[in-house]
């Protein structure tokens, strides 16, 4: 795992003064690869390539990169794993390759010479981001992995383009013009992350995953800025083909050979990302998802598997008591962190350096600080991300299930439906609905804002706009620009669960999940990986039937039976709780003081980015705590800390306003 960067110059405006910058670019990344620096440059040909590294597979110099294949033709910068690789290093034995060093990246390289760029692709097992210089064709490639687990920016820039695996390398560009862009910010507003189509700076963009970017003379020549650029990327594995392949060839099996084929699918997968020449080890919730994983880790070990927890002070979120079990139960080496809140808080100063775009999942948090805990003792660890979107695991894809019948009814019946709804939900019908003899559980549901949110979905007119409401974090008018509304590529789908797990698997897990996981992680030189995100396990995944998803009310049903092959059900069936910290009570109480500051009114006009007069309304709403807008409002917060750092203008430090906050616990 390591921090890649590049520049690649017009024709003409080669120079060694203007690729020198790949030094300051290839610095900023030190803490994605803190175990070597190496750089690459063509001067004629105006490429130069930086690499940090942090070593994990063969620790020698044969390791070391930029790397430039057997015959010499290609010179790669590359970020990230391929697992299969000893198998792919098998074949190209046979066909009669030899190599000097045991690394990916070797195999990798006498792939593309062997079979060439995209077949070797669609060969591998991995994760992955680099950049690829063709010297007999003088082309650059650009390639990103298939569910884009490794980030790739692309920048459009005076004298050409530039690449890196962070935005803090592109700002190290001399050349570069940063200016934020609006549509951004009303994205990260509306759902707390800024989506792959965007980026919060102009003129750069994001590879999407499974993107490959192809850039001759000509083709450079030909782009303009950052938006011609992005439409020359090609996909070179298909999210949307693999879900269209799958419920068409509908696995028909028995619930005990589905179970089975699974388990012996996450086993392969768990089994590849075990191989490191560095101490490994896994992040356990206790939840479903990172007890799988952990579970078939310890089943293919030989020693105790290293397990990571943090522990919080607060009951409502507090898991470690389960992942305590989970660990006791396998014999892992478990190791807990127990941290107070202000513990916790302490690191908001960080996130603007860490996330180098705004990004705002409040999960960021103890995200951050398992990976902190991790990398005292491994320098691997594996994680359960991806489960919920593989295997229906949010509230949404419950809810789904359960409105599929009447989402499949005409429109007219929905509006009135959802009119009735929000006619309950009103505060003169809630004495209505006590009085009447009504099971507990639909009491609950027919309760005030419950029946109100629901009222709301069922008035969605299509999928795509029942999901926005799902995602949004509010629908209050906050900025000056409106969100683009971006492609809608989903492949129509006969039930609606299947219709949401496809929208979270192409836009909120490359854009928030993954982002969150490797931003954390790399920021303490930590490398994450994600088998239950093995494409075997999503091409599988695709499938099933829903029925294997969402069952019973629960969603990863077939996910359940796997796990409860190895660990008891009593040690994990209970109310999902996800990885949350108490943002909104923390608003009101230690970091009050902070945010007021941050959300002044004067400060917010002068930016011209939000309704400064709408946002003061939100925070006075919450402050008071008539209305939890915790989640909008952390939004807001986190783009504000964001232009302080980068450069906007500022109010007092965050450090000087958290720490006396803290004091007072």
């Amino acid at each position: 795992m390591c921090g890649i960067a590049g520049i690649l110059l017009f024709p003409g405006a080669s120079g060694s003064a203007r690729l020198s910058a790949i030094e300051r670019m290839t610095g900023s990344l030190r803490h994605r690869g803190p175990d070597g620096e190496g750089f690459w440059s063509d001067q004629s040909a105006g490429i130069a390539l930086g690499h940090r590294r942090l070593a994990i597979v063969d620790l020698t110099a044969a390791g070391r990169q930029p790397m430039l294949s057997r015959s010499g033709r290609f010179v790669i910068t590359y970020n990230g794993e391929i697992y299969n690789f000893p198998a792919l290093r098998r074949d190209l034995q046979a066909l009669g390759h030899s190599f000097q060093g045991g690394s990916d990246t070797e195999v990798l390289l006498a792939g593309f010479e062997q079979w060439g760029i995209e077949a070797t692709l669609r060969r591998t097992s991995g994760m992955f981001a680099f950049g690829l210089w063709d010297r007999g064709t003088r082309a650059l490639h650009l390639v990103r992995d298939r569910m884009g687990k490794k980030p790739l920016y692309v920048a459009r820039t005076l004298n050409g383009i530039v690449f890196a695996s962070e935005l803090k390398a592109i700002g190290a560009v001399p050349d570069f013009r940063p200016e934020v862009d609006p549509k951004a910010v009303a994205a990260l507003v509306a759902y707390g992350w800024v989506p792959h189509e965007h980026c919060i700076w102009r003129n750069v963009f994001k590879l999407p995953p499974a993107g490959i970017l192809s850039l001759g003379a000509e083709a450079l020549a030909a782009s303009p800025d950052a938006e011609a650029l992005r439409a020359k990327a090609r996909i070179w594995w298909s999210l949307s083909e693999v879900a269209e392949n799958g419920r068409s060839d509908l696995c028909t099996a028995g619930d005990g050979e589905m179970a089975a084929e699974l388990d012996r699918l996450l086993r392969q997968a768990v089994r590849e990302r075990m191989v490191a020449d560095v101490p490994i080890g896994a992040f356990l919730s206790g939840g479903i998802d990172s007890s799988t994983v952990v579970a078939l880790m310890q089943a293919q070990s030989s020693r105790p598997v290293r397990t990571f927890t943090i522990a919080f002070g607060e009951a409502a979120y507090d898991e470690s008591v389960n992942a305590a079990g989970v660990a006791r139960h396998l014999g892992t080496d478990h190791t807990e962190l127990r941290l107070t809140p202000a513990d916790a808080r302490e690191v908001i100063p960080e996130m603007p350096r860490v996330w180098d775009e705004p990004f705002a999942d409040e999960s960021q948090i103890p995200t951050l600080l398992v990976s902190r805990l991790a990398r005292r003792h491994v320098t691997v660890a594996l994680s359960g991300d991806g489960g919920d979107e593989c295997f229906a695991g949010y509230a949404r894809h419950f809810v789904a299930a359960r409105l599929d019948p009447l989402f499949g009814s005409r429109l007219v019946l929905r509006r009135l439906a959802a009119a009735a709804m929000a006619l309950l939900a009103r505060g003169s019908r809630q004495n209505l609905v006590a009085a009447l003899p009504l099971p507990n559980g639909v009491r609950r549901a027919l309760q005030g804002d419950r029946l109100g949110r629901l009222a709301h979905l069922v008035a969605a007119t299509s999928a795509r706009e029942m999901y926005k409401r799902m995602t949004r974090l509010s629908e209050l008018p906050l900025t000056l620009s409106p969100e683009g509304a971006g492609p809608d590529a989903t492949p129509p789908f006969d039930d609606l669960v299947s219709s949401l797990i496809f929208r979270d698997m192409a836009g909120y897990l490359p854009d928030d999940i993954l982002v969150k996981l490797d931003r954390a992680s790399m920021a303490t030189s930590l490398e994450a990986r994600c088998p239950l995100l093995d494409h075997r396990v999503i091409e599988f995944a695709w499938r099933l039937p829903t029925t294997a998803k969402v069952r019973h009310g629960q969603g990863k049903w077939i996910l359940r039976e796997v796990l409860a092959r190895y660990v008891p059900p009593r040690l994990f069936e209970r109310p999902k709780q996800g990885f949350d910290v108490p943002v909104g009570g923390w608003l009101r109480g230690p970091l009050k003081a902070w945010a007021a500051d941050l959300l002044a009114e004067p400060r917010l006009r002068s930016q011209g980015l939000l309704d400064a007069q709408a946002v003061q309304a939100c925070w006075q709403e919450h402050a008071s705590g008539r209305r939890d807008r915790s989640r909008v409002l952390w939004a807001i917060l986190m783009l504000q800390a964001w232009l302080d750092a980068h450069g906007a203008p500022a109010a007092r430090p965050a450090t000087e306003i958290l720490e006396p906050a803290l004091e007072g616990g």
